[in-house]
């Protein structure tokens, strides 16, 4: 392991713990037991620490997500059920990952793609199912986040309700979601 990769797994294990908050180049510094500019030889700010984060939990989400099509005879709610569990998991990573505008040009190339593929491939390459199926979870999973939920709600039936909704084809859509004639 490089001393770059040893500090952004150091970055990503004090954000899982202290929250985004806790995400400074002092701290990261501290966990790794050096001073704070040696990590600039490495790393040259904290944006490019927070977006080095983010490429390496979607490269742990593409995985996770790649072993649930390769093992799933049903990949959509496995997808789900891995998505949900990795976001309660790890839920300063997701909120870091999810609640500002993804930097996809700074990204390695080709990561983002490798991260969707297995959802795209779970809806038969339909772009428009499987981006409605990424902001239904992205919303169950954000408001179980902030505990918005009741405490007697049956999380496990909307979800259910949730995917089956969005499976369900009633009429072919071209590209951008408009019924075909």
């Amino acid at each position: 392991m490089s001393r770059r990769d040893d500090i952004i797994d150091a970055a990503g294990q004090l954000l899982e713990r202290d929250g985004t908050e806790g995400l400074t180049m002092r701290a990261v510094a501290g966990e790794l037991g050096i001073r704070a500019p040696s990590l600039y030889k490495h790393i040259a700010d904290k944006r490019e620490l927070e977006i080095a984060v983010v490429a390496a939990a979607l490269e742990q989400q593409a995985e996770a997500f790649e072993r649930v099509i390769a093992n799933s005879g049903d990949p959509v709610p496995a997808i789900a059920a891995a998505y949900r569990s990795w976001a309660l998991e790890h839920p300063h990573l997701y909120t870091l990952m999810n609640d500002q505008p993804l930097p996809r040009d700074e990204l390695p190339e080709g990561l983002e793609e490798r991260a969707v593929l297995p959802l795209l491939d779970a809806f038969g390459g339909d772009m428009d199912r499987a981006r409605a199926a990424w902001a239904f979870a992205h919303g169950m999973v954000s408001l179980e986040l902030a505990g918005r939920f009741p405490e007697h709600a049956d999380l496990s039936a909307a979800w259910r309700i949730g995917l089956t909704s969005i499976r369900i084809t009633t009429e072919p859509h071209d590209h951008q979601g408009e019924p075909t004639p």
